[in-house]
C-alpha cells in the first residue's frame, strides 16, 4: 500500500479540484511528509515550504490554475505547487545539475505563471495579467502570494498603490504572514500586522479556553462566530493601511485551518476589484525542529528527516562569509566609525556576531537594497564608515543609488559583496554574473576581487581605508584556504603580482579563478598574475606582460562581456605592438543550477577548460601551410 495515496492520484491541480473538501487535509498531511523526505535528500528551502502547504492546496482546489495566474513572490516556497502541478518525481532532482529549479520557471512548466526569486515582485506581475485579463474580456482570476517580509520593500507598495484605483480587475493579494523573511522582521510595517493580530489573538485564546471540552455543535457555531469576529477586529475598518490602499480587506485568517481557508477564498472569488487577504501561516509548520528554528531551516543541506541532523561540510576552512563577519567585529573594535547594515540577509551575510557584539551599530533594514545604499551614502556624508553586506545578486536592485548616491558624491561606502560569480543550487536568479562589469564602469569606485582568504581581509581593510566608494566581491563557499593574518593590513592599491614565471603565454585571474590558473599553468608552463584590482587596473603590469608574451588569457568568474577582460582589452589597445587576446569568463547566456564546480566547468572554466580554450586558440591562429 502507497505511503501517499492521495499524492499518487494528484498529477495536475484538476485532481486538486476534484477532492471533496474534507479530504484536503488528508492531502496536505501527505505533502507535508512528502516534502520533509524529499527536501531531506536533496536539500533547499524546507521552512518557508512548510508553512505553505495548507495555502498551495487551498489556492489548487478553489481557483482554475493555470487560467487563474498565481505569482508565488520569491518562489522559495513553491515546492508543494511543484507537486500537485505534475513534477512530484522531479523532486528527486530538485535543483541540482539539469533537474528542475527550486523557483518557479516559466520554462519549466505552463503552472507557472510567472518567474520569482527576487522578492517583492509578485503584485506587479499579478497586476499586470489581471489587467491583460480585463482588457480581453476574461473573467480569469490573478493572484500574488507575498510574504510579510516581502511587504516590506518599496516595489510591493508601488504595486498596491497603482492598483488601487483600478476597480474593475480581478486582483487578489494573499499576505503570507508568518513573521519571518530569511531573518526575523524589521521595521514598522511588521508592528503594524502584530497590531492588527493582537486583538483577534486574544480573543481566540479566550474563546479556547472557554470553550474547552464543549460538545461539538457548539464547536461549530463558535467556529462560525470566531470568522464573523475576525472581521469586526480592526482590520476592516476604513482606517487599515490596505483599505487605505484601495484594497478590500480580509482577514486575519488561519493559513493552516483548510476549512478557513477553502470558503474564504471562494467567497473571495466571486468579487471583483482589488482583494487583500491577510493569512497567518508559520514557517516551518509540522516538522518541530523547522518550527523551533525556521532560520536554521530556511535553506537545508542533506540531512537525516527523523533526528533534523544535517550533513557536514568536510574541513576546517572558514568560508568568505565568516572571513568577512569575523573582519568586520575585528574593524568595528577598533573604529568607532563602522556601521554595519544588510538589507534582511544577517545571517547570510556573516553578520550574527557583529550584531551581537554591536547591535547600536547593525541595521538590518529589511528587503529593501535601495534603501540600504542612500542610508549608507547618508552615514558617511555624517563621517561614519558604512559597510554594506549585500548578495551580488541583490546589488542589481540598487544601480542608481550605487550610482547617483554613493558614486556621484565619491563616499566612503563599503560594499561588501557576497555570492559573487557562480552561487550554486540557486541558480540563474542568484547567481553573481554582472557585478565587475556593471561596477568597473562606474567613476570613483574601487573595485577589487580576493584569490584567496587572506587576501579577502587584506581587501576588505583597503576598501575601508579608501576615501571613496569601494567594492569587495568574493564568491560563495570556502576558498582555497589560506588563513587570514591577524591585524589589519592593507594592500597598494591598483598593484597585482606575480604568481608563476613561464612563458609565451600569460594568465591574467582576477579573484577566484586564480586556483584553476595556476594549475593550467603547470601544464601550459604559463606565466600567471593575480590581478587583485579590477579597477583601478594595474596597467603597469598588463603592459609588462604583453611585452614578455605572444598569448594574454584574462579569466574572471563574471560575464566575459564587459568585465575584467574588457579592461585589460581597452589597455592593450592602446600599445603599439599588442599580443593576441583571449578573454574568458561566463559566457553571454544565463547560467542554469548546479554545483559550483559543475557549472565552472559547464562554463570552460576550470582548469581542464581553460587549457581547452587556449588550445583551441593556439590551433586557430596557426597559419595554414
Amino acid at each position: 500500500m502507497s505511503d501517499f495515496p492521495y499524492l499518487d492520484r494528484i498529477h495536475s491541480p484538476a485532481e486538486v479540484r476534484a477532492l471533496d473538501r474534507g479530504e484536503l487535509p488528508k492531502l496536505a498531511d501527505e505533502l507535508r511528509r512528502f516534502l520533509i523526505e524529499s527536501v531531506s535528500k536533496t536539500g533547499g528551502h524546507l521552512s518557508s515550504n512548510l508553512g505553505t502547504v495548507e495555502l498551495t492546496v487551498a489556492l489548487h482546489h478553489v481557483f482554475s490554475i493555470p487560467e487563474d495566474r498565481v505569482v508565488w513572490d520569491v518562489g522559495h516556497q513553491t515546492y508543494s505547487h511543484k507537486i500537485l502541478t505534475g513534477r512530484r518525481e522531479a523532486m528527486a532532482n530538485l535543483r541540482h545539475y539539469g533537474g528542475i529549479s527550486g523557483f518557479p520557471r516559466r520554462s519549466e512548466s505552463e503552472y507557472d505563471a510567472f518567474g520569482t526569486a527576487h522578492s517583492s515582485t509578485s503584485i506587479s506581475a499579478a497586476l499586470a495579467m489581471a489587467v491583460a485579463a480585463r482588457d480581453r474580456g476574461e473573467p480569469h482570476a490573478a493572484i500574488a502570494v507575498i510574504g510579510d517580509g516581502a511587504m516590506s520593500a518599496g516595489m510591493a507598495f508601488e504595486a498596491l498603490n497603482n492598483a488601487g484605483n483600478m476597480k474593475d480587475i480581478n486582483l487578489l493579494v494573499i499576505l503570507n504572514d508568518n513573521e519571518m523573511s530569511i531573518s526575523p522582521p524589521v521595521g514598522a510595517l511588521s508592528g503594524i500586522l502584530a497590531r492588527l493580530l493582537t486583538p483577534y489573538d486574544a480573543a481566540r485564546r479566550l474563546g479556547k479556553k472557554v470553550l474547552d471540552g464543549a460538545p461539538p455543535p457548539v464547536l461549530g457555531l463558535a467556529r462560525k462566530m470566531e470568522e464573523v469576529a475576525k472581521g469586526m477586529v480592526a482590520p476592516n475598518s476604513p482606517g487599515t493601511l490596505f483599505e487605505e490602499f484601495g484594497f478590500h480587506y480580509f482577514g486575519p485568517v488561519d493559513g493552516h485551518d483548510l476549512d478557513v481557508l477553502v470558503p474564504t477564498l471562494q467567497g473571495m472569488r466571486g468579487f471583483k476589484g482589488p482583494r487583500f487577504l491577510h493569512v497567518i501561516t508559520r514557517k516551518g509548520q509540522g516538522y518541530k525542529l523547522a518550527e523551533a528554528d525556521p532560520v536554521r531551516y530556511h535553506g537545508v543541506s542533506k540531512f537525516n528527516h527523523r533526528t533534523g541532523l544535517q550533513e557536514e561540510s568536510t574541513g576546517t576552512k572558514p568560508t568568505y562569509t565568516q572571513v568577512f563577519g569575523d573582519w568586520l567585529c575585528d574593524a568595528a573594535a577598533r573604529d568607532p566609525r563602522v556601521i554595519a547594515i544588510t538589507p534582511a540577509m544577517g545571517e547570510g551575510s556573516g553578520l550574527t556576531r557583529f550584531a551581537r557584539e554591536f547591535p547600536e551599530r547593525y541595521y538590518d533594514v529589511g528587503i529593501a537594497e535601495q534603501h540600504a545604499l542612500t542610508f549608507a551614502a547618508g552615514l558617511a556624508c555624517e563621517g561614519y564608515r558604512p559597510v554594506v553586506a549585500i548578495y551580488s545578486t541583490f546589488l542589481q536592485r540598487a544601480y542608481d543609488q550605487l550610482i547617483h548616491d554613493i558614486a556621484l558624491q565619491n563616499l566612503p561606502v563599503l560594499l561588501a559583496i557576497d555570492r559573487a560569480g557562480l552561487a550554486g543550487a540557486d541558480g540563474a536568479t542568484h547567481h553573481g554574473a554582472f557585478d565587475l562589469s556593471f561596477l568597473a564602469c562606474i567613476p570613483n569606485m574601487l573595485v577589487m576581487a580576493p584569490s584567496d582568504e587572506n587576501e579577502c581581509h587584506q581587501m576588505l581593510t583597503t576598501a575601508l581605508a579608501h576615501n571613496g566608494p569601494s567594492a569587495v566581491r568574493y564568491p560563495r563557499g570556502k576558498g582555497p584556504g589560506v588563513t587570514p593574518e591577524t591585524g589589519l593590513n592593507a594592500l597598494p592599491i591598483g598593484k597585482g603580482e606575480i604568481r608563476r614565471r613561464g612563458r609565451e603565454i600569460a594568465l591574467l585571474a582576477f579573484g577566484s579563478l586564480l586556483a584553476p590558473a595556476l594549475e593550467a599553468a603547470e601544464t601550459l608552463d604559463a606565466t600567471v598574475a593575480n590581478m587583485r584590482f579590477v579597477k583601478p587596473l594595474d596597467e603597469t603590469l598588463v603592459t609588462a606582460l604583453a611585452r614578455e608574451h605572444s598569448l594574454i588569457v584574462t579569466l574572471e568568474e563574471n560575464a566575459a562581456i564587459g568585465g575584467a577582460g574588457s579592461e585589460i582589452a581597452r589597455v592593450l589597445d592602446a600599445l603599439p605592438e599588442r599580443p593576441r587576446l583571449l578573454r574568458l569568463g561566463l559566457p553571454d547566456r544565463f547560467i542554469d543550477h548546479g554545483e559550483q564546480r559543475q557549472l565552472l566547468a559547464e562554463t570552460g572554466l576550470d582548469a581542464e577548460g581553460i587549457i581547452s580554450a587556449i588550445r583551441q586558440t593556439e590551433k586557430n591562429s596557426t597559419p595554414h601551410t
